[in-house]
């Protein structure tokens, strides 16, 4: 296989490029009323660039060069995908973009916070490190870690929209001089490194991230580097488990069901993931599928449109919105709205892919081919 040829950053074009699409809406309220102002040509340009991996690559006619490519141009992918879903994610899940586990009685906005306060606490964070998060969406867990262990966080995004949405919500909670975040990739093709100085955090986490990256091994090998001696890695990856085969159509097909709608250029199995992190260097201290267990309600419920598994009022609230009801009546509402102008072509496509990938994802979990929640904490050696 020939090796995989990785993009440039170039933060001008895409700092421009933000501006021309996305306007003054990153200090609009998440959701809707942030979809209004989008520039349509930009938009246009956006989606064209993203659905062009997928559009006619059905499961049954995917191939390694297919994948190849994706992954050769994986930053673009994934900047022009939060591009286009980072307004649908706020609106239907809220400011921090991943799964959780639920405990009896327990919310939903409640256990999100648990699970981003477990990691911290398996990695032994606390006042005073300075810590990276890889990949850190709108700064919904930076925010809420920093928070709970009064650590120093840099969120690392390839996403100017995104990081203008997290600036923005740091300063409304006061806490930028305690959360900061900076624009990057996770590896530069010209360097193959992150932008930050080798040995220069105490601790680094990723939650539901790292997937996005075109190797494993190549991401946790940059984080590696830029860990102190001593230091920590924790990170919360979604996987395919060990029980996928990727001859069986229908394990291919949720696993591009949940790389289209996410945004991701390949999946890999557990097994990998764990090669992946040993072969970066580290000393794997944990690794445990937090998915598997016996908890009250599984991770996926909030997809799967059981009301009766919502703990409050509140909570069928938010929940119903992520039912397969609820995306019917919100998808329609955005095709409706693109109908009259109101918001860009090409918008209620995105949603029905995350429509789509949301029942590949309960399908996945289901079926026990794919976690969300694979937790490996590492450490990188004194010496």
């Amino acid at each position: 296989m020939a090796p995989i040829a990785l993009e440039n950053e170039d933060h001008t074009r895409d700092a421009d490029f933000n501006k021309a699409l996305h306007g003054k809406s990153a200090n609009s309220r998440a959701g809707f009323s942030s979809m209004w102002n989008k520039d349509r040509e930009a938009h246009k340009a956006a989606s064209d660039e993203y659905w062009k991996h997928w559009d006619n690559k059905a499961a049954n006619v995917e191939t390694e060069d297919i994948r190849d490519a994706r992954k050769a141009e994986y930053a673009t992918l994934t900047r022009h995908y939060y591009n286009l879903a980072t307004d649908i994610y706020e609106y239907g899940w809220g400011g921090s973009f991943h799964f959780s586990r639920f405990a009896y009685g327990e919310g939903f906005y409640q256990s999100i916070a648990r699970h981003e306060h477990y990691l911290a606490h398996m990695m032994g964070m606390r006042e005073g490190m300075r810590v990276l998060d890889v990949g850190c969406g709108v700064g919904g867990p930076a925010r809420e870690i920093a928070k709970f262990t009064g650590a120093k966080i840099v969120g690392l995004n390839n996403n100017d929209y995104q990081i203008e949405r997290a600036t923005t919500y740091a300063a409304k909670e006061k806490l930028s001089d305690q959360v900061s975040f900076t624009k990057g990739d996770f590896m530069d093709s010209r360097t193959k490194q992150m932008s930050f100085p080798t040995e220069s955090f105490d601790a680094v986490y990723a939650i539901e991230a790292t997937v996005h990256a075109p190797s494993l091994e190549g991401v946790y090998s940059q984080i590696y580097r830029v860990l102190k001696p001593g230091g920590v890695f924790g990170v919360y990856e979604w996987l395919m488990t060990d029980a996928y085969d990727n001859d069986n159509p229908r394990h291919r097909e949720i696993r591009l069901g949940i790389e289209q709608g996410d945004g991701i250029s390949s999946m890999v199995r557990v097994s990998e993931g764990l090669e992946a992190i040993k072969a970066a260097g580290f000393e794997l201290e944990v690794a445990r599928d937090l998915a598997d267990n016996d908890d009250a309600r599984p991770w996926y419920y909030p997809l799967d449109g059981d009301l009766r598994m919502a703990a409050s009022l509140g909570d069928v609230v938010t929940i119903a919105r992520m039912t397969r009801l609820g995306r019917f009546v919100a998808h329609n509402a955005v095709g409706g709205l693109e109908k009259l102008g109101l918001v860009p072509q090409g918008t209620k496509k995105t949603a029905d892919s995350l429509g789509r990938a949301a029942d590949c994802l309960v399908a996945g979990g289901k079926e026990k081919l794919f976690t969300p929640m694979y937790l490996m904490v590492a450490r990188k050696p004194m010496a």
